[in-house]
């Protein structure tokens, strides 16, 4: 069967080879109901521009209706002669109400109809995504909530540096995921412009309203040039980059589950029914679901690189390589959105080891900063009591014990500043009580922090 929408230019059909390398039914049919959804609006706007009748108008939107209907049954049997999901929609319009479905079309053109598909299906898929990060975000805070005072050593350099609370490590994730909502909602301004109107590339003869249209599909913008309407992928690159950070984040702290998850650590562990066994070591549980986590967000990073090589070198205005920007756009949503749920549902299945992680706090001198500040505030400059600490902890570690365990004594020895009072300073709890400010890890502002996000989260 040869394309019957333009094939009146050519004398051969398209080979069969040809067909299965450019048509993108496969994957574009999923814009389906983007698809209806402008048609129906733009044949509203070409009915109010009196370009199309009232009784044409009532066609397409009863053919539409049945199309609907055939897609929710799954009775629509999409072709690849007809290449894309626009082009097996009209068709199918056209055989149930005949030279309606065919009018349809007036002032358009199949390059500003996807683009403003794509545009449509995108706004809707980071409604959603939005929510997913919320629900997230509300899993990790309420994690916080419960194991505000849960100490556990602060890393850098993966090397033991300050006692930190569980919580405070939790809320730092709260507080990316907030950005990452950010950006997508400042994403979605740019995603919500409007290019149908601008036709082919140079606009149309016909009278359109475009307000009008863009109104209906309640677009807040209306792209302002017909040439970059139909041409700019920006706003998936833009998407793509932003669920590129979001799976980073999500990557980063899937690392340190994967780590905290390990036996030398122990600080937590995952549900059962996030991890896998070995086919040969029955002893085994390992964390499946965040090991993919982190594997998967190279695979979104991989879909932004190939689209801005896609449009690197492209001249204006529309070319066919544009039919390669779904696959990657379309799987990095699946991708985002699969990765969401899931999370939130693991991460509210984590078991919390509190004395591992107090454990293991004691293994890295991690309150020598507290001991420091503790000489400072009693009148020692800061880079000599950094030197004393220093000499204590070498003491302390040539001894094989903490700085906490040293008698009093042996501590005035490397300062005469040092009191019993010090003890209270050593101990972790001592040193996460101190961070009492805002943006500190002391348990009351875990616990403030954690409760603000909770209640911004429900609004």
């Amino acid at each position: 069967m040869s394309n019957k929408t333009w094939s009146g230019r050519f004398d051969e059909p398209v080979s069969e080879l040809v067909k299965q390398y450019t048509g993108s039914i496969d994957f574009d049919k999923r814009l389906a109901q983007a698809d209806i959804q402008g048609s129906l609006a733009h044949a509203q706007m070409l009915h109010e521009a009196g370009i199309l009748s009232a009784q044409d108008l009532a066609d397409i939107r009863r053919g539409m209706a049945e199309i609907q209907d055939d897609i929710a049954s799954g009775s629509l049997q999409w072709s690849l002669d007809l290449e894309d999901v626009h082009m097996n929609i009209e068709r199918r319009l056209t055989d149930k109400i005949g030279d309606a479905g065919k009018r349809l079309h007036t002032g358009r053109s199949r390059n500003d109809q996807v683009a403003t598909d794509i545009r449509l299906w995108l706004r809707g898929e980071i409604d959603i995504i939005r929510n997913l990060i919320r629900d997230l975000q509300t899993a990790l805070a309420e994690l916080a909530q419960q194991h505000a005072d849960a100490v556990m050593p602060g890393f850098t350099h993966l090397q033991v540096a300050q006692p930190v609370s569980f919580g405070h490590h939790m809320l730092a994730y709260v507080e990316m995921l907030g950005r990452d909502d950010e950006r997508m909602a400042d994403c979605r301004k740019r995603v919500n412009r409007m290019p149908l109107g601008a036709a082919a590339l140079a606009g149309t003869t016909f009278p359109i309203q475009r307000e009008t249209t863009a109104k209906l599909l309640d677009f807040e913008q209306i792209c302002q040039n017909s040439l970059d309407a139909v041409s700019d992928r920006d706003f998936a690159i833009e998407f793509t980059a932003a669920a590129s950070l979001l799976m980073i984040h999500l990557s980063r702290l899937s690392e340190e589950l994967i780590v905290w998850m390990s036996p030398r650590f122990g600080f937590i562990d995952l549900a059962d029914r996030f991890c896998t066994g070995s086919s040969i070591m029955p002893q085994k549980k390992n964390p499946d679901v965040p090991e993919l986590v982190r594997g998967k967000s190279g695979r979104v990073i991989g879909h932004l690189t190939g689209l801005l090589v896609l449009m690197k070198s492209q001249p204006l205005a529309y070319n066919k390589d544009n039919q390669e920007d779904k696959e990657p756009l379309f799987d990095t949503v699946d991708t985002v959105r699969d990765t969401l749920r899931i999370y939130a549902d693991m991460m509210r299945g984590v078991t919390v080891k509190r004395e591992n992680m107090r454990a293991a706090v004691l293994q890295g001198f991690a309150t020598a900063t507290d001991l420091a500040d503790y000489l400072v505030k009693r009148g020692l400059p800061f880079r000599d009591s950094h030197e004393v600490v220093a000499r204590a902890v070498r003491h302390a570690e040539q001894q094989g014990c903490d700085l906490a365990d040293l008698a009093l004594a042996t501590l005035q020895s490397f300062s005469d500043l040092i009191a019993e009072d010090v003890f209270a300073v050593l101990t972790p709890e001592g040193s996460l009580n101190a961070r009492n400010h805002l943006g500190g890890t002391a348990p009351e502002q875990v616990r403030a922090q954690a409760a603000r996000w909770l209640a911004a989260l429900t609004e």
